[in-house]
């Protein structure tokens, strides 16, 4: 068999019998013997100089007895199905029909210009670079813990690959496919593109930057996305995970106003982050966007679902403000006037629903409600554990233990057994109270006594800070900036290796805002 060998010791017989052979000298070797790597499917895709077609070859460790493709759509575009002594393979929906012992190896060829033509996101590329999810060319049996799959591709220079798979090898051809939620239908870049892996604390991003099909590529979206995972080390010190897979896509034209239209983090196969940049936007417009930071805080939690969408959207939104406060982006009095701004779209949107029940439903008019509604409970959660802690635990600290202990995920999490772990890391029970509090409730979670409580006013419309306020102490504590070192170091926890670039703003100890003691200020 192809493959490592790892050490993995089973009970504590083995544990004792691994430690007395090696204090008798028998070494490693011995004890790798223990246990191999699971049996590995292995799976060759050559891709032509064109990006017209794909020939793929599988060849399995044992026999599989079912294969399909996630996309009803991938039978348009596959020709050539046969085992590979040559016996044609039939296509039934989705699924091949294999023989009554199973398949061993079988080929295909796949029209991967075509298939890609019905994808969107490539409306706007050049010719020489595409996207084209895996659910609709990769034809495979289902991904559990007893086999791997892994990828290898062959391509002709200067044809790059960018997948959101774990990486086997530093020339970006070689894949491991592990087990995930599989949300949504993640995207394999091929052609020429910008292919970037800039280090940011705790982690290596894997960037893929597309070429419009006008325009050059824009070298400064790797260092602008690098920017944007780097906020999110700002909570804990680094990013939750070591190697997410980040797609830029330009994109020409769209209803939405901002820089970057469109983002979203999609569980298939590993963590990618997909954002949709305007072509012409300004890197200055890109920087004081929010899209980004709110789509790589997404990777603090794990996948949800829909029934439960209002908790990880609410605490990605809240998590964006904390963030780009941290970093300079933001003043302390612009974060929490966004905050206030998105409680009072929150409370407009649909009041005879429950956050759950809009989650749900995904009804007409109830976006704001479940993005909004998630973000009251984490600042609640988050004021309540400093509180009550006396200010040594906090929602970064309890965050932090979670990414420790369930990062990254690879199945999709129920929300309340979510909150449930939470609850427990946190050693007391703040997170799930909060949620049978707001969770079926009609209406929107009533946050002003909090807010005043935190030296919070609205004075036309605009926030005030008063210091004199019982919790003010601990509002300038959850924005002030700060790099991903100190954040670490707030918890008690070792930094990883990387640089300690001080944010802009100002001192870490002191709120980014113009308030004094006894004064109150406003934004203009």
């Amino acid at each position: 068999m192809r493959g490592r060998t790892v050490i993995i010791l089973i009970n504590k017989r083995e544990c004792v019998l691994g430690c007395l052979l090696l204090c008798l000298g028998a070494g490693s070797a011995a004890a790798t013997d223990i246990k191999n790597d699971p049996p590995t499917h292995e799976y060759s895709v050559r891709v032509d100089a064109d990006l017209d077609r794909l020939e793929v070859r599988a060849d399995f460790a044992f026999p599989v007895y079912r294969v399909r493709a996630r996309s009803s759509d991938a039978r348009n575009y596959v020709e050539n199905l046969e085992s590979c002594d040559g016996q044609p393979l039939r296509v039934r929906y989705r699924h091949l029909e294999l023989p009554a012992g199973g398949i061993r190896c079988f080929r295909y060829e796949v029209r991967l210009r075509a298939a890609a033509a019905r994808d969107r996101r490539n409306s706007s590329l050049h010719r020489d670079n595409l996207l084209a999810s895996p659910s609709i060319w990769l034809w495979r049996p289902p991904l559990d813990e007893r086999s791997d799959l892994r990828v290898r591709f062959d391509v002709p220079p200067p044809v790059r690959i960018s997948a959101p798979w774990q990486p086997l090898d530093e020339t970006g051809l070689e894949y491991r496919i592990p087990t995930s939620p599989e949300n949504a239908s993640a995207a394999v870049a091929f052609g020429e593109f910008v292919d970037a892996h800039p280090e940011i604390p705790g982690a290596t991003l894997r960037v893929a930057v597309m070429r419009p099909w006008r325009g050059g590529v824009r070298h400064e979206l790797v260092d602008w996305a690098a920017e944007a995972a780097r906020n999110v080390s700002l909570s804990y010190g680094r990013l939750p995970n070591p190697s997410p897979h980040v797609v830029v896509v330009p994109i020409d034209s769209s209803r939405n106003g901002s820089p970057v239209p469109f983002g979203r983090v999609i569980r298939d196969g590993g963590e990618s982050v997909e954002l949709f940049v305007r072509r012409n936007a300004s890197m200055a417009s890109l920087r004081a966007d929010w899209t980004a930071t709110h789509e790589f805080s997404h990777l603090m939690l794990p996948y949800l679902g829909s029934r439960h969408r209002w908790i990880s959207e609410g605490f990605a939104q809240y998590l964006q403000n904390v963030l780009l406060a941290r970093s300079g982006t933001y003043t302390a009095e612009l974060a929490w006037q966004k905050l206030y701004e998105g409680f009072r779209r929150g409370e407009a949107s649909r009041p005879e629903l429950s956050p759950i029940e809009a989650a749900a439903s995904r009804a007409r008019g109830s976006t704001m409600k479940v993005y909004w509604s998630g973000a009251v409970l984490a600042l609640e959660a988050d004021v309540e554990l400093r509180r009550s802690s006396g200010g040594e635990q906090s929602l970064d600290s309890v965050l932090e233990a979670f990414m420790r202990c369930c990062l990254p995920a690879k199945r999709r999490w129920r929300g309340t057994e979510l909150l449930e772990k939470l609850d427990e890391l946190a050693g007391r029970p703040v997170f799930m109270p909060l949620y049978h509090r707001y969770g079926d409730r009609a209406g929107f979670p009533d946050h002003e006594p909090l807010f005043a409580e935190l030296g919070i006013e609205i004075v036309r419309n605009r926030v005030v800070f008063d210091d004199d306020a019982p919790l003010a102490s601990i509002r300038r504590a959850m924005f002030a900036p700060r790099t991903p070192e100190q954040a670490a170091r707030r918890l008690g926890v070792d930094p990883p290796a990387g640089d300690d670039q001080p944010a802009a703003g100002p001192s870490p100890d002191k709120e980014s805002s113009s308030s004094r003691s006894s004064q109150r200020s406003t934004i203009g």
